[in-house]
C-alpha cells in the first residue's frame, strides 16, 4: 500500500490549487490512480469519433497490479503508447476515462474518494471496483478483427 502524500512528500490537495503545467514530475505521476483503463485497447468510430474501450489490454499491462510492466522503457515495446503531459492533455482528453484524475483535474473537478491521493492507499481503486484488475485479456490472445467482440461493458 503506497501512501503518495507521505512517501513522496506531496502536499495534500496540491492538484486543487496548482496548475497542471506547474506540477513536478512526481506530482504529475501521482495523479494516476492506477486503474489501468488507459492501457485498454480502444476502437474509435470513424464516423462519430466515439471511443469504445475493449477488455483487451496492452501487452505490457499487468492484469493483477494494473501497472505497466515496463513503464520506463514502454516505448521500446509499444511505440504508439501515449505519454500524457500538461501540454497535450487537451488533445487526448476525449479518450481518457471520465474517472481519470488527469481528466478530472484538467476539467476543474474533484477527485473521487477512492483515488489514492484522497484515500491514502493505492488499494482503494481496486476495492471500489474502479480498476481493470483481473478483468482483461492480453492483446496477443485476440485477433485484431475480433476486437469488437471484447467491448468493455462497464462505464469508463
Amino acid at each position: 500500500m503506497k501512501n503518495y502524500s507521505r512517501k513522496e512528500k506531496l502536499k495534500h490537495g496540491f492538484w486543487q490549487n496548482k496548475p497542471m503545467s506547474e506540477m513536478s514530475k512526481v506530482e504529475w505521476e501521482a495523479l494516476c490512480d492506477g486503474c489501468g483503463k488507459c492501457c485498454l485497447n480502444k476502437l474509435e468510430d470513424d464516423e462519430t469519433g466515439k471511443v469504445h474501450y475493449t477488455s483487451i489490454a496492452c501487452r505490457l499491462l499487468d492484469n493483477e497490479s494494473c501497472k505497466c510492466s515496463q513503464y520506463s522503457a514502454r516505448h521500446q515495446f509499444v511505440p504508439e503508447c501515449i505519454v500524457l503531459t500538461p501540454k497535450n492533455i487537451a488533445e487526448h482528453a476525449y479518450w481518457l476515462p471520465k474517472t481519470c484524475a488527469y481528466y478530472l483535474v484538467w476539467k476543474g473537478k474533484e477527485l473521487y474518494d477512492w483515488h489514492p491521493l484522497v484515500s491514502g492507499t493505492s488499494n482503494t481503486v481496486h476495492e471500489e471496483n474502479v480498476s481493470v484488475q483481473n478483468k482483461t485479456i492480453a492483446e496477443f490472445e485476440v485477433n485484431d478483427d475480433e476486437w469488437e467482440d471484447y467491448l468493455w461493458e462497464e462505464e469508463v
